[in-house]
């Protein structure tokens, strides 16, 4: 999303390739061998891991470093969402979905104080690109699998993803909806653990199944992206 945001702003060129991993291409598994992506190939030199990326982005991309802000509050604030929503999916639990809505209240809460578009100005940052991914995931997934929802009284968060879903570096980066489930769906089958209200805990002694992977009708479905706002985000005396 780092990169989107930049080649939006004509800083730089960028071509994104998207890897099947069940069926890499040939070229891709003599140069990477079993890499996950995502993988930035910068002038011919390749660099590997989410860290690593990161700080290339911010030492030898133009205009990188700009996104790459010192913000100790949100940096404490968002670090630990995207764990409380995977704590969310291992079952359908009151005290979990609970302490997923104070961590957001409390996103809300911060957004509300400061007044700005995005988490630290009016401008995106590193931030937001690690925020709005994961509130996406919260809202299809948390719907999909345990029917969680960001409360409509959180409105000054509602704005914020309002703001985002306006930005072509978020709309092009996101994934579609079918895959934001899928993932958790493959998740479900590595871990034996996250579960939905529709799936069961499999047992020791039963095959690894594939039932959860995404279905053909699924794959060959029109992808959906859920970038709706269930607030009036002009009114601020609306009710829910």
């Amino acid at each position: 999303m780092d990169l989107y945001l930049l080649a939006e702003l004509k800083t730089i060129s960028l071509k994104v390739t998207t890897v099947d991993m069940q069926k890499p291409p040939p070229d891709f598994r003599t140069n990477f061998e079993a890499t996950h992506p995502p993988i930035l190939i910068d002038n011919g030199l390749a660099i590997l891991e989410n860290e690593k990326i990161e700080r290339h982005i911010m030492k030898s991309v133009p205009g990188g470093h700009n996104l790459f802000v010192q913000d100790k509050e949100v940096a404490s604030l968002i670090e630990n969402l995207y764990s409380k929503l995977k704590l969310v999916l291992v079952r359908k639990d009151e005290q979990k979905s609970a302490s997923l809505r104070a961590h957001l209240g409390r996103i809300d809460g911060l957004l509300e104080r400061r007044g700005t578009r995005f988490l630290t100005g009016d401008t995106m940052c590193c931030f937001d690109c690690e925020l709005m991914p994961r509130l996406q995931h919260i809202r299809v997934a948390g719907k999909y699998f345990v029917d969680f929802e960001i409360p409509t009284s959180f409105r000054s968060l509602w704005r914020y993803m309002y703001h985002m879903y306006q930005l072509d570096a978020f709309t092009q980066s996101c994934p579609a909806d079918q895959d934001i489930i899928n993932h958790y769906k493959l998740q479900q089958i590595a871990t034996k653990g996250l579960l939905s209200p529709t799936l069961t805990r499999q047992r020791k002694d039963e095959p690894t199944t594939p039932a959860l992977k995404m279905k053909k009708h699924e794959e060959l479905e029109t992808p959906t992206f859920t970038t709706s706002i269930p607030v009036d985000i002009n009114d601020s005396n609306a009710e829910e």
